[in-house]
């Protein structure tokens, strides 16, 4: 049963992906384009180009494919799938802008040709002429005068060119409006990820805590796309911040060791004054997690699996991903947190918001996850309200504070829409102060 209901959400994903490339060639080449020239067989070529890229793109890092052809469809594929997204949404305004466009066309245009001038009056015979005098010659006959030409009959309302002019009205503004959307959003991951800056209080944290300041990094997701560079602008802006503590919450990476290993070697140069300290997201899961554990240990920072340390004035514990539950290596909150003095504070950190009941139970004081990325494109905070407690912010369940970074990277489109990047730093307060 679990197979025949894949399939049938596939083919209905497939009729849907290919009605709607129907829909945008529709609007954006076949109204605006004359059959058969390079412009539409241009367009032509890239709706059907387009979305094989973006399969490629989704499907490669799943299949083993060579990571540098990975690199090769990752930037036109996922691009591709934010563009047509936001293509299609400013098509579907576009749609409600059309008749009145037309409208005012056919206002500005007379509807037909100006009626014809009233006929003057028949004349009066005109008397009997006299005979000319001799001496006065005879006067020549003059030319009879032209006719004037008619007027031209003005378009009516559905003139082919006039149809035209609105298709490519309609059409370009939605182009603009589109891609100009997509290119904003991409420059805004490309740009690296801003400081967002809360104040949490906690009960049971004593003075000697008070203004402690964790730096909480999530859904980083090097890969094909975002590597290296991009590691090194989350450094050098966790470090600017000088925070007491670093805590990386999953969703580190989108591929295996081998390939991303040098990308993720800055992590090495991340400073504060208690360390960096890191849990498993689901992705970690899809790229080898025990091997990923391994290595940012290398590169120095802590992994939290199922574990706890005490520090100065609160715990911090850690538990794994609950992806990790296929590999038998799910989140242990009794391992975790069973043992722990009731009286200290307690912080965690754990990917996924959805968690966070089982944190209440254990009497966390605050939780913190990411995963969601805040939605990353709109109006996908929408749909991430359905699987998530908490999409992004801080909420409180019961005695427990949960805060949701919207990340500092991005999964699939390079491309942040409502939903920028953010490296929080989250400043507890003593409530005893």
């Amino acid at each position: 049963m679990r197979v025949v209901g894949f399939a049938l959400v596939a083919i209905v994903v497939l009729a849907l992906l290919v009605a709607v490339h129907r829909y945008v060639w529709r609007r954006l080449v076949g109204d605006t384009t004359a059959p058969g020239s390079p412009w539409r067989r241009a367009g032509t070529i890239a709706v059907y180009a387009l979305p094989l890229l973006s399969i490629g793109a989704l499907v490669s890092g799943r299949t083993g494919t060579p990571f540098r052809l990975q690199q090769v469809l990752a930037w036109p594929g996922f691009l591709w799938l934010a563009a047509l997204l936001y293509l299609t949404f400013a098509l579907l305004v576009g749609e409600a802008v059309r008749p009145l466009l037309r409208r005012w066309l056919a206002r500005r245009t007379p509807a037909g040709p100006a009626p014809e001038a009233q006929a003057a009056p028949a004349s009066l015979p005109a008397p009997a002429s006299l005979p000319a005098p001799a001496s006065l010659p005879a006067p020549e006959p003059q030319p009879a005068p032209e006719p004037e030409a008619a007027p031209e009959p003005a378009p009516v309302p559905g003139d082919p060119s006039r149809r035209l002019f609105v298709a490519r009205a309609v059409g370009g503004a939605a182009a603009v409006a589109g891609l100009g959307t997509v290119g904003y959003g991409t420059y805004g991951v490309l740009r690296g990820p801003r400081v967002k800056r809360v104040t949490v209080p906690l009960a049971r944290l004593p003075r000697s805590a008070h203004g402690f300041r964790i730096a909480v990094v999530s859904d980083v997701h090097l890969g094909p796309i975002l590597g290296r560079s991009h590691t090194q602008r989350i450094v050098d802006t966790v470090n600017r911040t000088q925070p007491d503590l670093i805590a990386v919450v999953g969703d580190l990476v989108d591929g295996s060791v081998a390939d991303l290993g040098r990308a993720a070697e800055p992590l090495a140069r991340l400073r504060s004054r208690h360390g960096a300290f890191f849990v498993t997201g689901n992705h970690e899961y899809y790229s080898g997690a025990a091997q990923w554990v391994d290595h940012v240990r290398e590169l120095g920072l802590r992994p939290l699996e199922n574990a706890r340390v005490e520090l100065s004035g609160f715990d911090l514990a850690g538990v794994n991903d609950i992806a990790g539950e296929s590999e038998g290596q799910g989140p242990d909150f009794a391992r975790a947190l069973g043992d722990r003095d009731r009286s200290r504070a307690v912080v965690l950190m754990a990917h996924q918001p959805v968690v966070i009941d089982q944190a209440v139970e254990h009497g966390v004081d605050l939780q913190l996850s990411g995963h969601t990325h805040g939605g990353q494109l709109w109006p996908g905070n929408y749909i991430a309200e359905l699987s998530n407690p908490t999409v992004a912010g801080l909420d409180r369940y019961g005695d427990t504070q949960l805060y949701v970074t919207r990340g500092a990277g991005a999964w699939g489109p390079p491309v942040r829409v409502g939903a920028p990047s953010d490296i929080t730093v989250v400043e507890l307060a003593s409530r005893q102060a």
